[in-house]
């Protein structure tokens, strides 16, 4: 019983602090306290955010890049816009075939890092909603490998289960320094994880 309220403590405690800071979502921490600890994210830098909706981590990103960065944000749902000139979006399926064509046509060029909070429709079977996920994920890093910058960083949200092996595998193919990080902003008992590519080296 004291663990269950911890966590429904921790859990509170979170939400209130996004709705008194003025975050879209409670998910702006788990960012924001990933780049505290790796660094992976600086001022000026051009960030890509995928499955951005409802815009929790696109605030965190801005946060982050400051004035001279930018960040795009890419989901199937609409995102109410931000005031902030360098915080643009576009509505797109990451798994269509013309997503590359539409986060190329916004003209920006390559991106220092590409994040994604990316989560299927959960069903309640859990291999399937693994599955799904780790689809999500390596479309994510499908389409880092071709934005990112040389040396540049991806954070990727996956499920525990069967593929999730393979997965990191492929994901340490092309980067210099890679890691799992749980931040303490996701739940104790949530089976999601995040694996944080640094340095990209190509395909």
């Amino acid at each position: 019983m004291p663990n269950e309220w911890l966590r429904k403590r921790e859990k509170d405690l979170f939400h209130r602090l996004a709705k008194q800071q003025g975050y879209r979502s409670r998910a702006s921490y788990k960012l924001l306290q990933v780049v505290r600890r790796s660094r992976f994210l600086k001022r000026g830098d051009f960030v890509l955010d995928l499955g951005a909706a409802p815009g929790g981590w696109l605030q965190a990103a801005r946060q982050v890049v400051g004035e001279k960065g930018y960040v795009l944000g890419v989901d199937k749902e609409s995102i109410t816009p931000f005031d902030d000139e360098n915080v643009v979006t576009i509505i797109a399926d990451v798994t269509q075939a013309d997503i590359l064509e539409r986060i190329q046509a916004k003209g920006v060029g390559r991106f220092d890092a590409v994040i994604s909070d990316l989560s299927p429709n959960i069903s309640g079977v859990w291999e399937l909603d693994h599955a799904r996920q780790i689809d999500l994920a390596r479309h994510t890093l499908k389409i880092a490998r071709e934005v990112l910058k040389p040396s540049g960083n991806v954070l990727v949200k996956v499920f525990q289960g069967s593929e999730l092996k393979e997965f990191q595998l492929e994901l340490k193919a092309s980067f210099r320094i890679f890691r799992i990080v749980k931040p303490p902003a996701s739940r104790s008992e949530s089976a999601e994880l995040y694996l944080l590519g640094m340095g990209f080296v190509g395909q």
